[in-house]
Protein backbone atom coordinates (compact mmCIF):
# COMPACT_ATOMS: atom_id res chain seq x y z
CA UNK A 1 0.00 0.00 0.00
CA UNK A 2 1.30 3.65 -0.90
CA UNK A 3 1.41 6.16 1.49
CA UNK A 4 -1.38 7.78 -0.57
CA UNK A 5 -3.79 5.05 -0.06
CA UNK A 6 -2.77 4.85 3.87
CA UNK A 7 -3.79 8.20 3.86
CA UNK A 8 -6.72 7.64 2.37
CA UNK A 9 -7.44 4.47 4.45
CA UNK A 10 -6.97 6.94 7.38
CA UNK A 11 -9.07 9.40 6.42
CA UNK A 12 -11.82 7.27 6.35
CA UNK A 13 -11.15 5.52 8.89
CA UNK A 14 -11.36 8.19 11.15
CA UNK A 15 -14.56 9.73 9.53
CA UNK A 16 -13.95 13.03 10.58
CA UNK A 17 -11.46 15.46 9.27
CA UNK A 18 -11.21 18.87 11.69
CA UNK A 19 -10.60 22.06 9.68
CA UNK A 20 -8.50 24.23 11.78
CA UNK A 21 -9.19 27.65 9.99
CA UNK A 22 -8.42 31.21 11.68
CA UNK A 23 -6.39 30.24 14.30
CA UNK A 24 -3.84 32.54 15.66
CA UNK A 25 -0.39 31.52 14.70
CA UNK A 26 0.86 31.19 17.97
CA UNK A 27 -1.88 28.48 19.02
CA UNK A 28 -2.05 26.77 15.86
CA UNK A 29 0.59 23.47 17.26
CA UNK A 30 -1.26 23.73 21.13
CA UNK A 31 -4.73 23.79 18.93
CA UNK A 32 -4.20 20.65 16.78
CA UNK A 33 -2.61 18.68 19.11
CA UNK A 34 -5.79 19.66 21.34
CA UNK A 35 -7.84 18.09 18.65
CA UNK A 36 -5.92 15.48 18.36
CA UNK A 37 -6.16 14.61 21.65
CA UNK A 38 -9.79 14.48 21.35
CA UNK A 39 -9.53 11.44 18.78
CA UNK A 40 -8.96 13.63 15.25
CA UNK A 41 -6.00 12.14 13.72
CA UNK A 42 -6.85 14.28 10.49
CA UNK A 43 -5.81 18.24 10.92
CA UNK A 44 -6.92 19.87 8.02
CA UNK A 45 -5.18 23.99 8.12
CA UNK A 46 -6.26 26.23 5.35
CA UNK A 47 -3.80 27.70 2.64
CA UNK A 48 -5.06 31.33 3.08
CA UNK A 49 -4.04 31.32 6.53
CA UNK A 50 -0.74 33.34 7.77
CA UNK A 51 2.42 31.56 6.79
CA UNK A 52 0.63 28.52 5.96
CA UNK A 53 3.59 26.26 5.29
CA UNK A 54 5.69 27.20 8.59
CA UNK A 55 2.37 25.92 10.70
CA UNK A 56 1.81 23.09 8.60
CA UNK A 57 5.95 22.26 9.28
CA UNK A 58 5.35 23.05 12.81
CA UNK A 59 1.91 20.39 13.43
CA UNK A 60 3.85 18.20 11.67
CA UNK A 61 6.84 18.39 13.50
CA UNK A 62 5.29 18.68 16.99
CA UNK A 63 2.71 15.52 16.22
CA UNK A 64 5.27 13.30 14.30
CA UNK A 65 4.75 10.90 17.35
CA UNK A 66 1.23 10.04 16.52
CA UNK A 67 -1.17 9.44 14.36
CA UNK A 68 -1.92 12.67 12.76
CA UNK A 69 -2.12 13.81 8.86
CA UNK A 70 -2.12 16.98 8.22
CA UNK A 71 -3.19 18.35 5.31
CA UNK A 72 -3.91 21.81 3.69
CA UNK A 73 -7.46 22.84 2.39
CA UNK A 74 -9.04 25.91 0.53
CA UNK A 75 -6.04 24.83 -1.96
CA UNK A 76 -7.17 27.56 -5.05
CA UNK A 77 -4.28 26.92 -7.45
CA UNK A 78 -1.15 24.29 -8.49
CA UNK A 79 1.08 26.61 -6.85
CA UNK A 80 -0.53 26.13 -3.53
CA UNK A 81 -0.85 22.73 -3.97
CA UNK A 82 3.43 22.77 -4.21
CA UNK A 83 3.86 25.07 -1.50
CA UNK A 84 1.78 22.65 0.83
CA UNK A 85 3.16 19.47 -0.45
CA UNK A 86 6.45 20.97 0.23
CA UNK A 87 5.42 21.87 3.43
CA UNK A 88 4.79 18.41 4.34
CA UNK A 89 0.57 18.31 3.70
CA UNK A 90 -0.28 14.56 3.61
CA UNK A 91 -3.63 15.55 1.76
CA UNK A 92 -4.86 18.44 -0.09
CA UNK A 93 -8.38 20.32 -0.15
CA UNK A 94 -9.89 22.72 -2.54
CA UNK A 95 -13.46 24.52 -2.73
CA UNK A 96 -13.48 23.57 -6.30
CA UNK A 97 -11.97 21.41 -9.05
CA UNK A 98 -8.57 22.65 -10.92
CA UNK A 99 -7.31 20.18 -12.58
CA UNK A 100 -3.68 21.21 -12.89
CA UNK A 101 -4.01 20.99 -8.40
CA UNK A 102 -4.81 17.30 -9.29
CA UNK A 103 -1.91 16.76 -11.62
CA UNK A 104 0.49 18.54 -9.00
CA UNK A 105 -0.67 16.53 -6.13
CA UNK A 106 -0.85 13.25 -7.97
CA UNK A 107 2.56 13.63 -9.07
CA UNK A 108 3.39 14.36 -6.05
CA UNK A 109 2.07 11.21 -4.30
CA UNK A 110 -0.59 13.04 -2.58
CA UNK A 111 -4.02 12.50 -1.70
CA UNK A 112 -6.26 14.63 -3.91
CA UNK A 113 -9.80 15.95 -2.70
CA UNK A 114 -11.12 18.67 -4.76
CA UNK A 115 -14.89 20.15 -4.12
CA UNK A 116 -17.81 19.33 -6.48
CA UNK A 117 -21.25 20.13 -6.30
CA UNK A 118 -22.99 18.40 -9.53
CA UNK A 119 -22.33 15.12 -11.23
CA UNK A 120 -20.60 16.84 -14.04
CA UNK A 121 -17.88 18.06 -11.74
CA UNK A 122 -17.89 14.86 -9.77
CA UNK A 123 -17.44 12.89 -12.98
CA UNK A 124 -14.76 15.04 -14.44
CA UNK A 125 -13.08 15.28 -11.00
CA UNK A 126 -12.85 11.60 -10.64
CA UNK A 127 -11.30 11.54 -14.52
CA UNK A 128 -8.78 13.96 -13.65
CA UNK A 129 -7.19 11.63 -11.01
CA UNK A 130 -8.60 12.78 -7.93
CA UNK A 131 -9.27 10.18 -5.02
CA UNK A 132 -12.08 11.78 -3.19
CA UNK A 133 -14.68 14.20 -3.43
CA UNK A 134 -15.25 17.10 -1.33
CA UNK A 135 -19.16 18.13 -1.30
CA UNK A 136 -19.23 21.72 -0.90
CA UNK A 137 -21.31 23.61 0.60
CA UNK A 138 -23.16 20.59 2.23
CA UNK A 139 -24.97 23.28 4.07
CA UNK A 140 -26.58 24.52 0.88
CA UNK A 141 -26.74 20.85 -1.10
CA UNK A 142 -27.79 18.40 1.65
CA UNK A 143 -27.40 14.57 2.67
CA UNK A 144 -29.21 13.83 -0.24
CA UNK A 145 -27.01 14.97 -2.62
CA UNK A 146 -24.65 12.34 -2.37
CA UNK A 147 -26.74 9.59 -3.02
CA UNK A 148 -27.99 11.52 -6.42
CA UNK A 149 -23.98 12.04 -7.56
CA UNK A 150 -23.30 8.01 -6.58
CA UNK A 151 -26.52 7.07 -8.66
CA UNK A 152 -25.16 7.79 -11.91
CA UNK A 153 -21.47 7.59 -11.14
CA UNK A 154 -21.29 4.83 -8.46
CA UNK A 155 -19.75 4.38 -5.21
CA UNK A 156 -17.52 7.34 -5.05
CA UNK A 157 -15.90 8.48 -2.00
CA UNK A 158 -17.43 11.51 -0.85
CA UNK A 159 -16.78 13.29 2.28
CA UNK A 160 -19.36 16.72 2.68
CA UNK A 161 -17.86 19.74 4.06
CA UNK A 162 -19.14 23.57 5.15
CA UNK A 163 -22.66 22.58 7.48
CA UNK A 164 -22.01 19.79 9.39
CA UNK A 165 -22.66 19.37 12.65
CA UNK A 166 -23.37 16.69 15.57
CA UNK A 167 -27.37 17.43 14.89
CA UNK A 168 -26.69 16.34 11.21
CA UNK A 169 -23.82 14.10 11.16
CA UNK A 170 -25.55 10.72 11.05
CA UNK A 171 -27.82 12.32 7.87
CA UNK A 172 -24.72 12.64 6.13
CA UNK A 173 -23.78 9.26 6.85
CA UNK A 174 -26.22 7.64 6.65
CA UNK A 175 -26.64 9.55 3.22
CA UNK A 176 -23.48 8.07 1.80
CA UNK A 177 -20.84 10.13 2.94
CA UNK A 178 -17.49 8.51 3.90
CA UNK A 179 -16.14 10.85 6.11
CA UNK A 180 -16.85 14.43 6.94
CA UNK A 181 -15.04 18.28 7.14
CA UNK A 182 -15.55 19.86 10.08
CA UNK A 183 -14.55 23.03 11.04
CA UNK A 184 -16.59 25.78 13.87
CA UNK A 185 -19.12 22.46 14.98
CA UNK A 186 -15.74 20.71 16.03
CA UNK A 187 -13.44 23.36 16.78
CA UNK A 188 -14.23 25.56 19.94
CA UNK A 189 -13.15 29.14 19.05
CA UNK A 190 -13.90 30.64 22.11
CA UNK A 191 -12.01 28.11 23.92
CA UNK A 192 -8.91 28.97 21.99
CA UNK A 193 -9.68 32.61 22.80
CA UNK A 194 -9.73 31.63 26.22
CA UNK A 195 -6.71 29.53 25.74
CA UNK A 196 -8.12 26.33 27.60
CA UNK A 197 -6.88 23.56 25.30
CA UNK A 198 -8.56 21.14 27.64
CA UNK A 199 -12.19 22.31 26.43
CA UNK A 200 -10.48 22.42 22.92
CA UNK A 201 -9.93 19.09 23.49
CA UNK A 202 -13.54 17.98 24.54
CA UNK A 203 -14.86 19.48 21.82
CA UNK A 204 -13.30 17.40 19.71
CA UNK A 205 -13.85 14.39 21.50
CA UNK A 206 -17.83 15.42 21.78
CA UNK A 207 -17.79 15.15 17.77
CA UNK A 208 -15.76 11.87 17.20
CA UNK A 209 -18.15 10.58 19.51
CA UNK A 210 -21.12 11.51 17.70
CA UNK A 211 -19.66 10.37 14.29
CA UNK A 212 -18.87 7.04 15.88
CA UNK A 213 -22.74 6.61 17.46
CA UNK A 214 -23.22 7.84 13.41
CA UNK A 215 -21.47 4.83 12.20
CA UNK A 216 -23.15 2.53 14.15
Amino acid sequence: MTRKEEVKAALIDSGVTAVLRDVPEDQMVDVARAVHDGGVCALELTADATRCSEQVAAVDRALDDTDAIVGVGTVMDPAAARNAIEAGAEFILSPHLDKEVVEVCNRAGVLCIPGIMTPTEAADAMAAGADMLKMFPASTLGPGHIGAIQGPLGDVPIMPTGGVDQENVADYFEGGAVAVGVGSALVDYQAIRDGDMDAVRESAAAFVEAVEEARR
